[in-house]
């Protein structure tokens, strides 16, 4: 599945695609991956909000 980056993301994300490693393949890898945090604690829920500010395209979360 392709999966591109619309204008405005490029705007949001210009930070991270100008690294030279990651560039915009590695954000549109980013947008189409799927991440589980398991356990909400201190670092889960901050881990969760990079995640999703990252670009990361769908997440899911479970606290216990």
């Amino acid at each position: 599945m392709a999966v591109e980056l619309s204008d405005s993301e490029m705007l949001r994300y210009n930070r991270q695609i100008i690294l030279r490693d990651f560039d915009f393949d590695g954000q549109e890898a980013l947008k189409a991956s799927r991440v589980l945090v398991v356990g909400l604690g201190g670092l889960g829920c901050a881990a969760a909000q990079y995640l999703a500010a990252a670009g990361v395209g769908e997440d899911d979360a479970a606290g216990f």
